[in-house]
């Protein structure tokens, strides 16, 4: 077992509250959690957890209980702008162990149950202001004027963690991805029964502007979650770092004439249903996104960043929940060895966790340039190189970085260094 009994963790996010069960289950590092806002919540729409993340849940113990949420439905449909279909993809790869969409709050909602379960305390409304070590502590100064010590203090507050700012990498700054999007859930009710029927899965639609997306995101597909991302200006209002509401009845209907122009050309049912969709939704959320830059540090003394607060990347690969569970599991696993310094261990995680998410940041990187404004032609030939790589993925299987992708067992790596 770890020779370290305890962990200050800021940020009771999915990356702090997995990284603690994980902690709790494999050690005997007792954790505390410290989040800045004054009870649970959590921003954004659904989430996608892949077989490489599922499967680490299901060992977490919480598989069941996000499955009984959460959308299992693992076909993505890709549509022309005109309402042809391009192709198909099943999101579980080669891979055996699912594909699940979730609402963020559901998932929450599960890993703060377990942490309950699991007595893992989470203190709330607290601001970390200052990090200092000792010999052999390190003490986290809260803005209340309360402190903290442990063994150890791990970052999971986020692309904008404080803990990366305040002491691992000041410099180390988010940088905004040239894409946002435009998302909201609406309830499936207000959807007539035919749009509804097209509701299956994943449903995307390219266009000239950007890329359309349905899809339910609750296993009784009482909600849906749509959203438009595409290439935009940096915003010059409001608040970039977490987006902004558009509520105002004129920003609303100046919103859905500009889709449906986009949309215009769409035909068939599936056209009719993307036009439903916008009529019915009285609130959408404006998200600029955000990543960081390859090549920061990740740790420093007795402090690690896990998740995003360490490698934030654009959300189009669909990897950012479980490349900061498969960070959990790997220092979990590093802690369990005795006679390794706590140095060794930061740098052993961070050798074998990077070349991992560089691979996935510029996987999620590719897949956001689907998202860039392009012309007519250019659409055309989009939407070819589209088909020939799904016929080709559905005709000679995935390809196999795909495969290898989802198929990952962080768990199987050898810690042994080379």
């Amino acid at each position: 077992m770890s020779e370290f009994s305890g962990a200050i963790i800021i940020g009771g996010g999915p990356a702090g509250l997995a990284t603690a069960l994980r902690l709790q289950q494999t050690t005997n590092i007792s954790c505390r959690i410290y989040e800045l806002r004054a009870e649970p919540t959590t921003l954004g729409g659904a989430v996608g957890i892949p077989s490489n993340g599922l499967r680490l849940m299901h060992r977490l113990g919480v598989h069941d209980a996000l499955c009984a949420k959460g959308n299992s439905e693992s076909e993505m449909i890709v549509r022309a702008a005109q309402g042809s279909i391009l192709g198909r993809r099943d999101m579980v790869g080669g891979a055996t162990d699912g594909y699940l969409r979730i609402k963020r709050i559901d998932l929450l909602d599960v890993l703060m149950e377990a942490a309950e379960e699991a007595k893992i305390p989470i203190y709330y409304n607290k601001r970390i202001v200052q990090i200092e070590e000792g010999k052999d502590k390190v003490t986290a100064t809260f803005s209340d004027g309360t402190t903290d010590a442990a063994d150890i203090l791990l970052g999971c507050d986020g692309i904008h963690s404080s803990v990366r700012k305040l002491y691992v990498d000041p410099l180390q700054e988010p940088e905004y991805s040239g894409v946002a999007s435009i998302f909201t859930i609406i309830p499936a009710s207000s959807l007539s029964a035919s749009a509804i029927a097209q509701m299956k899965g994943i449903n995307a639609t390219i266009t000239q502007e950007g890329m359309f997306l349905a899809m339910p995101c609750m296993a009784t597909h009482e909600e849906i979650m749509w959203g438009f991302s595409q290439e935009v200006p940096l915003p010059t209002s409001g608040d970039i770092r977490d987006g902004w509401e558009v509520h105002a009845k004129e920003e609303v209907k100046g919103f859905k004439e500009k889709m449906h122009r986009l949309l215009q050309d769409a035909r068939g049912e599936w056209g009719a249903a993307m036009r439903e969709i916008i009529d019915t939704t009285p609130t959408v959320k404006f998200y600029p996104i955000y990543r960081l830059p390859l090549g920061g540090s990740w740790y420093k003394g007795r402090c690690l960043l896990v998740g995003d607060a360490a490698h934030a990347m654009q959300p189009h690969a669909g990897q950012g929940v479980s490349m900061a569970t498969e960070d959990a599991f790997m220092l979990a696993r590093l802690l369990q060895d005795e006679g390794k310094a706590l140095g060794d261990v930061f740098q052993r995680f961070d050798e074998i966790r990077r070349p991992r998410i560089t691979e996935m940041y510029k996987v999620a990187a590719r897949n956001g340039d689907l998202r860039q404004r392009t012309g007519p032609w250019g659409l055309v030939a989009k939407q070819l190189a589209i088909k020939l790589y799904l016929w080709g993925s559905g005709t000679f299987g995935q390809s196999a970085s795909r495969m290898g992708d989802l198929a990952y067992d962080v768990e199987e790596e050898d810690l042994e260094e080379l």
